[in-house]
């Protein structure tokens, strides 16, 4: 799992100001919860013999492998019956309040009511190892185990192995009253989703899951409708067609809350200026007027940062909207680039008016990027169209 994915998995759930690192959100603590309440509920649960096998070299380990290591240790202590285990993982769990997101509950589990929040993803994992061969015991451990954390990672084997029944579960699950329920049926079935299992047949072809996204798009929860905007923006990257028709059929006359999931699931398109879907939202028309970039300062060492300045000048007689992003061209190894797109800025420009908008770009390490020393372009696009290029030096 890369950096990217680990960030954009934990940002969804963890608190907005968090000075540890990551994989400190599973600890000894994490540890001792689960123990605690399994035991409570089960006198003949070993422990002991848990904490120790769970907390054996977690310390080395990071994030994702962290919650797998107690995946194992549970493996190793809880029922070998797999409804029973399940039956006891459900009794450990805290009630369900039902009115939070799952940000909110990423600190639960070390009190009296019972297990939530980060504890909970092993016992996820659990479930998804052991109950492949019991699926329907195990969906309905599933639904229990999302409403304290998520098992939208865990849900991708069994739509891999039993997609008949997986996919006529999560139908069921589309209606429930638990919007955490609700958002399982979309993210879950993600085809690309960050940090899970990619479903390859869903790449292929995503049709199984547009009835669930058709059946959420306008949920109440505006949780849940947000994952209804990745899951198309994952269609997006391997099938813009399908997309571009889907805004086609859902984005005339639609309602705001529609309109902004449909926005967001579109902004990948956006970024590549597919034609339909900036027709779609009435940025089919070119620039018409002179767009200048300006670059500084021109040469800058790894660590510093360019401002860009983008003059325009409308040269139309009626306003335009306008929707700005720009690429920076990273020089790679071998001497070739390979271009990021970043979000700019969305505007409406009068006839006639000029503007100057500027943005201050950070060129810093980051693991999911190696830099190299060299020129490097920048364009502008303008409803997906390159409309002003410019470049910095620089040294690494």
């Amino acid at each position: 799992m890369n950096a990217p994915e680990l960030c954009n998995a934990v940002r969804r759930y963890a608190a907005p100001a968090m000075a540890e690192p990551f994989k400190n959100l599973i600890h000894a603590g994490t540890v001792d919860a689960a123990a605690r309440h399994l035991q409570r509920h089960d006198a003949g649960f070993d422990a002991a013999r848990f904490r120790r096998l769970a907390s054996q070299g977690l310390e080395a380990l990071e994030f994702k492998a962290r919650a797998q290591h107690l995946a194992t240790a549970l493996e190793a202590t809880l029922p070998a019956d797999f409804a029973a285990a399940c039956d006891l993982i459900e009794a450990a769990l805290a009630p369900v309040r039902g009115d939070e997101e799952l940000g909110e509950l990423h600190d639960r589990g070390n009190d009296d009511s019972g297990l939530a929040g980060w504890v909970v993803w092993p016992l996820t994992e659990f479930v998804a190892r052991r109950g492949l061969g019991e699926p329907e015991r195990a969906l309905a451990a599933l639904h229990a185990l999302t409403q304290r954390f998520s098992a939208e990672w865990a849900i991708r084997p069994f739509i891999e192995r039993h997609p008949a029944l997986a996919f006529e579960t999560l139908a069921h699950w589309a209606r429930d009253p638990s919007a955490h329920v609700r958002r399982l049926a979309s993210e879950g079935s993600r085809p690309r989703l960050p940090w899970g299992l990619q479903l390859k047949g869903l790449i292929a072809d995503p049709s199984p899951t547009l009835p669930l996204l058709e059946a959420l798009q306008d949920d109440p929860s505006e949780y849940v409708r947000r994952s209804v905007a990745n899951h198309l923006n994952d269609i997006a990257k391997d099938h813009p067609g399908l997309v571009a028709d889907w805004l086609e059929r859902h984005l005339p006359d639609a309602p705001a809350p529609r309109r902004a999931l449909l926005r967001h699931a579109s902004r990948t398109l956006i970024k590549r200026g597919d034609a339909r879907v900036l027709k779609a939202w009435g940025l089919g028309r070119p620039f018409a007027g002179e767009a200048r970039l300006r670059v500084t300062p021109r040469r800058i060492a790894l660590g510093e940062a360019v401002t860009l300045a983008l003059t325009l000048h409308s040269g139309a007689k009626r306003a335009q909207t306008l929707v700005v992003d720009y690429a920076v061209h990273h020089v790679k190894a071998n001497g070739t680039v390979s271009p990021k797109v970043f979000k700019g800025w969305n505007l409406s420009l009068a006839p006639g008016e000029a503007i100057t908008l500027t943005k201050r770009h950070a060129v810093k390490p980051i693991t999911t990027r190696s830099y190299h020393a060299g020129r490097h372009a920048v364009d502008v696009r303008i409803n997906g169209v390159v409309c002003a290029e410019a470049f910095f030096e620089l040294k690494v």
